[in-house]
């Protein structure tokens, strides 16, 4: 370890800043329930922007992208879509609008602005089910990342004679989890959205100089030394398998590609893609993200706050990637990798950390890691928070209750699902493991209904709520089902009895009323499958003109697709000092971004 006096201060100096922002703030975000949980929509939309880049540079998410990019090369670009890290592209170009029209407070309550009736009660309960299963699952997730990543920095050893009880082996990252936990969440529950926007702004200014310093210093080693990597390593195309052997290299690499399952690249990307278009349809799933959105001061800045994402994202945070990802292909024979007697490769990034960055900035290096967690975490709570308080609490035990009142609940709510999702925690092998279901089984339940509501007039609540249990019951009981099968290649199966349960459950109950169609269909103005109630509306009001912005809106998510992956792939091209390749990849990032300022900036709402 080598932590001095002044990385130390480093870090501490973070952790307190966050103390005292949630201090700060607090007085504002006590103001009323729109202040604590959407920040009372003054917030501009860079700063939110900013604030939701910094959400997804999360700790766990990097120490899993730099292994991909370690083990995979370039065709780890691919890999992220499972989440799909292409839904910023759907939400920049038209679902951001949409969803920010509602004037709701979250996503269970903007269910009431779509169904009515018993139907609008169902899929609000479901909704709300799902939204608190999701955070409770992305709240174990950065726990157990964060904990692996403080162990290779502070070793057990050094604080056992401290600690009065005995902690096995195994779970010394839970345990250093539990401690780092106690700030995000103490920032969070006093500030609400206004403290993590600005923890945020503090979060990506350290993560900004972090990646430049780790780039930069990679690339210095790679001049130096070159890297020795399998043929196809650094080429993002791909046939129908994956194409990279180590055998003659690292031969682990090969048995951990085997394990994860994406051997047969071309399924798994065929799968990924179909999967992705599906749930970027769907709109934000009720996290962070959607919070986020709804905080934005109106439809276009939550557009313009979708669309900074990937821009002040991807190129910082894939230059820190690839730079952690080279030093530990240079220096692989350096790295402490092995956990519980077997290699981990999720401890690339600790241990690269560990064993190249320099005393001072190595201080810096931690305390933006450790901000990119605490980010990540605040988001999803308060996220949380806001069902349960607002959809729960509010909506069926208190309707009337104080701001004194709320308050105490959303510290409540807070408390009870940070220690949930620790315990929950103990049972996730890795961070992969956990990654994998939340994407690829809960998103995957999310599917359907979801796509539904938002382009089918003839849906309702009934379908909502039976398309929803159709896809959570096989994402919660699939992997007892189907041991050792990726979740992904589940995701058919699971996708069409989830369909099979929104169309039985909406020819199960009348149509939603007229008047709560009309309303939606005038306030969102979605295009797809509105024809019978776009009829009605122009009726009534002669001057409506419906949306005919398909064409426009798909053909400006296939441009921003490709913009995005360009601003994935040339900060890693220009770490690996191929010249060329780096320089085709910025003119196509280029390229797109002036057709989509013609194409999609030039044309959002001023509203």
């Amino acid at each position: 370890m080598k932590l001095t006096v002044l990385d130390i201060s480093i870090i501490l100096l973070y952790l307190a800043a966050t103390v005292v922002i949630g201090l700060l703030l607090k007085k504002r975000a006590e103001k009323s329930k729109n202040d604590y949980m959407l920040g009372g929509n003054r917030l501009p939309w860079y700063l939110l922007g900013l604030s939701n880049a910094s959400g997804m540079f999360d700790i766990s998410g990097t120490m899993w992208l730099v292994t991909l990019l370690f083990v995979y090369g370039l065709k780890s670009a691919w890999i992220p879509w499972l989440w799909p890290v292409f839904n910023q592209i759907f939400l920049m170009v038209f679902l951001s609008v949409w969803l920010r029209r509602s004037n709701v407070t979250t996503g269970a309550e903007w269910l009431n602005t779509r169904f009515s009736g018993r139907g609008a009660s169902l899929s609000h309960g479901v909704i709300v089910v799902f939204a608190i299963i999701l955070g409770l699952g992305y709240l174990a997730y950065g726990f157990i990342g964060i904990g692996k990543f403080v162990e290779i920095f502070i070793p057990w050893e050094m604080v056992s004679a401290w600690v009065p009880f005995d902690v096995p082996a195994e779970y010394v990252p839970h345990f250093y989890g539990i401690c780092i936990t106690a700030f995000a969440v103490f920032y969070t529950l006093l500030g609400g959205m206004m403290s993590i926007v600005w923890a945020d702004v503090i979060q990506y200014a350290l993560m900004t100089v972090s990646g430049l310093v780790i780039g930069v210093i990679a690339m210095q080693t790679v001049a130096a030394h070159g890297v020795v990597v399998p043929a196809g390593w650094d080429s993002p195309f791909f046939g129908k398998n994956l194409g990279v052997d180590w055998a003659n290299i690292i031969p682990d690499v090969n048995r951990k590609i085997e394990s994860d399952g994406y051997s047969l690249f071309s399924i798994f990307f065929t799968m990924m893609l179909l999967k992705g278009a599906l749930v970027s349809l769907a709109g934000p799933a009720p996290t962070y993200d959607m919070q986020k959105i709804l905080s934005a001061k109106s439809p276009r800045e939550a557009a313009l706050m979708s669309g900074s994402v990937s821009l002040v994202l991807m190129p910082i945070r894939y230059f820190m990637i690839a730079g952690f990802a080279v030093l530990g292909l240079i220096f692989y024979d350096k790295l402490d990798l092995i956990v519980g007697g077997n290699i981990d490769f999720e401890q690339v990034l600790p241990s690269a950390i560990n064993e190249f960055v320099p005393v001072g900035f190595l201080g810096l290096i931690l305390a933006g890691l450790l901000a990119a967690f605490t980010s990540t975490f605040s988001g999803t709570l308060n996220a949380t928070q806001a069902y349960i308080v607002n959809d729960i609490y509010l909506k069926y035990i208190n309707p009337e209750a104080s701001n004194a009142k709320i308050k105490y609940m959303n510290w409540g709510a807070g408390i009870v699902m940070v220690t949930i999702s620790m315990f929950l925690g103990l049972f996730a092998r890795d961070v992969n493991d956990l990654l994998q279901w939340i994407v690829s089984g809960l998103y995957g339940a999310y599917v359907a209904s979801n796509v539904l509501k938002w382009y089918w007039w003839r849906f309702n609540g009934a379908g909502f709520f039976w398309g929803m249990v159709g896809g959570l019951l096989p994402a919660l009981s699939f992997r007892f089902i189907f041991p050792g099968t990726l979740d992904l290649y589940t995701f058919p199966l699971m996708l069409a009895l989830s369909v099979l349960a929104a169309v039985l459950g909406t020819y199960s109950a009348p149509p939603t009323d007229e008047k709560t169609l009309k309303s939606f269909y005038k306030t969102v103005r979605p295009w797809g499958f509105w024809k019978p109630i776009h009829d009605k509306v122009v009726a009534e009001d002669p001057l409506f003109t419906g949306n005919t912005n398909f064409r426009r809106d798909m053909f400006n998510v296939v441009v921003g697709i490709i913009w995005q992956t360009a601003l994935v792939i040339f900060p890693i091209y220009l770490v690996l000092l191929k010249i060329v390749p780096f320089a085709i990849t910025l003119a196509i990032a280029v390229l797109c971004t002036w057709v989509l300022k013609k194409t999609w900036f030039d044309k959002l709402p001023q509203d």
